[in-house]
């Protein structure tokens, strides 16, 4: 078989130590800093200030579910970076190819940081915001493939796993350097500054890293196994076409969307954009303590990448997935209860003692309405604002209780009063230094669990698929995967717990995909099958 020549072809031309911590250093700073472009847009997200800038109406919760709606437009665009950039990547190489798609990256990203609000310029402002947010999942479509399978190709035997978790330990340090910058940005100047003009600066501020970035990969050579592909004349006629035809290639498909993307994508984006979120909004932890703590627990978490990538190498790649699928089924739920616990302890134990039941003929509510149709509907919006847990129940006419005790009204004024009464702060909190210790624990858990499943992925994704199509084979259903089933978890969780008035109930979706995701590799993946050229 061709193939083989094209491995012993490889053999021959080995790289040096030296050229090998070049090829892990800036494949996973450019990853870092594109991630860092991509994720920008979710941290400030978090914050209120996309929403209120360029989508602004008349709910507050509305805005950030437009806004997580702008981010998952950005996922929704990957997949089809992943066809094109893969496409390239296969037929061109691998180098060229991730050169355009961080350069794609850095310019889309700082145009988003010059966009005029909604205030300024009307309607336009959500469009070009949007399609800026297109072209971001173009060039992510397109890098995180190139990046992994070009360290995967220069790793040598038995270190493929080590070397490639440097890759996802970065996919979170982009994540990390987002909150850095943001966090510098905000102490850097007034609060009413950052409000009005200084949450631009870490878009703009992409600019510098993708000069980085150029500078160390164009200091790169192409990778040896494409290089000896193109010599020997293997290279694919059409990757994109080959990717559904290569023999097995549809159940080696089916397994990278379905039981590696999907299920390790939730995990990781719950660890990392749900804390956040759930810190901020559902917990009312000071926003900036919010970032603070997450970003310090990041930090804390990135050695569980590189700790199961090498582990791989030594055990397979099938049984750290499987276990860290296994463990997030049995302690995402309890892990966030501590969290929350944690977070606003004044909070969590005034939902247990004295909960809060909304009745009402009919209690529809949709988070999508600027203003509610009916008063249940209205009485639903605020708690949801808020971040107050609660049930409803039917009855003849509107009617809330707190604690078994009725609320002689319903205006907000009226509600925050009789919530105070039953022990509700509502106020921003910074939580105690015990406290943060067990966020923190928490979160360092949830990096555990992300990255067991999420530290052998470029390696597995590598020896998946068959050198001619790799690049097209593992990017394709990887940003499936990633783009709608991680995507789109900020917005449907916050879009259940808004339905279901419970802070927690979003994480069935985290957990109903991973389960999922583990009959999946349990069924499929057999390590004999995978390709170690």
């Amino acid at each position: 078989m061709r193939m083989a020549t094209v491995a012993e072809q490889r053999a021959g031309e080995q790289p040096s130590e030296a050229d090998i911590r070049l090829v892990i250093s800036a494949s996973s700073l450019g990853t870092a800093f594109e991630w860092y472009d991509f994720f920008i847009y979710g941290t400030l997200a978090a914050s209120g200030i996309i929403g209120r800038t360029f989508f602004p109406s008349g709910s507050e919760l509305t805005q950030t579910l437009l806004a997580w709606a702008g981010f998952a437009v950005g996922f929704g665009f990957r997949p089809l970076g992943a066809v094109l950039f893969g496409y390239l990547g296969d037929k061109l190489g691998r180098k060229y190819t991730f050169l355009v798609t961080i350069t794609l990256m850095g310019v889309a990203t700082a145009g988003v940081g010059l966009v005029p609000s909604a205030a300024a310029i009307g309607f336009a402002a959500p469009v070009i915001v949007i399609l800026l947010r297109i072209a971001q999942g173009l060039a992510l479509g397109g890098e995180y493939g190139g990046a992994a399978v070009y360290v995967a190709e220069h790793s040598p035997a038995g270190k493929r796993g080590f070397y490639t978790s440097f890759i996802q330990a970065s996919v979170a340090g982009g994540f990390i350097l987002s909150l850095i910058v943001v966090l510098a940005a905000k102490w850097s100047m007034s609060a009413e500054a950052w409000d009005d003009w200084g949450w631009r600066v870490p878009f703009l501020f992409s600019i510098v890293l993708l000069a980085v970035s150029l500078y160390m990969r164009l200091k790169l050579s192409e990778s040896p196994v494409f290089k000896a592909m193109k010599e020997a004349g293997e290279t694919a006629r059409n990757p994109f076409i080959e990717s559904f035809t290569y023999p097995g290639n549809g159940r080696r498909l089916f397994l990278a969307l379905f039981g590696i993307a999907a299920g390790l994508t939730v995990i990781w984006y719950t660890a990392l954009f749900s804390t956040l979120s759930f810190l901020q909004t559902t917990m009312r932890v000071e926003e900036t303590t919010a970032q603070i703590i997450t970003g310090a627990g990041a930090i804390m978490g990135l050695g569980w990448f590189i700790f199961f990538g090498r582990l791989s190498d030594r055990v397979g790649r099938k049984a750290p997935i499987v276990i860290g699928y296994i463990a997030t089924l049995a302690l995402l739920f309890p892990i966030f209860w501590y969290m929350g616990a944690a977070a606003n302890p004044d909070l969590a134990h005034a939902a247990k003692r004295a909960p809060v039941i909304v009745a009402g003929p009919q209690c529809s509510y949709d988070p999508f309405a600027g203003k509610q149709k009916d008063e249940c509907g209205q009485v639903l919006d605020y708690l949801s604002k808020k971040g107050v847990a609660y049930a409803t129940a039917r009855a003849p006419a509107v009617a809330v209780t707190i604690g078994g005790v009725p609320a002689a009204d319903h205006a907000p004024a009226a509600l925050d009063a009789a919530l105070a009464g039953a022990g509700y702060k509502l106020d921003k909190v910074i939580p105690s230094p015990g406290n943060i210790a067990r966020i923190l624990v928490a979160i360092f858990l949830l990096a555990a669990l992300s990255g067991s499943t999420y530290g052998t992925v470029a390696a597995l994704l590598t020896e998946l698929f068959p050198a001619r199509i790799r690049y097209s084979s593992m990017s394709i259903p990887y940003h499936i995967g990633t783009g709608y089933f991680g995507g789109f978890l900020p917005l449907i969780g916050q879009y259940i717990v808004a339905r279901t008035g419970n802070p927690y109930a979003g994480l069935w979706y985290t957990w109903g995909v991973v389960l999922m995701s583990l009959v999946v590799v349990v069924v499929f993946l057999r390590e004999r099958d995978l390709i170690k050229d």
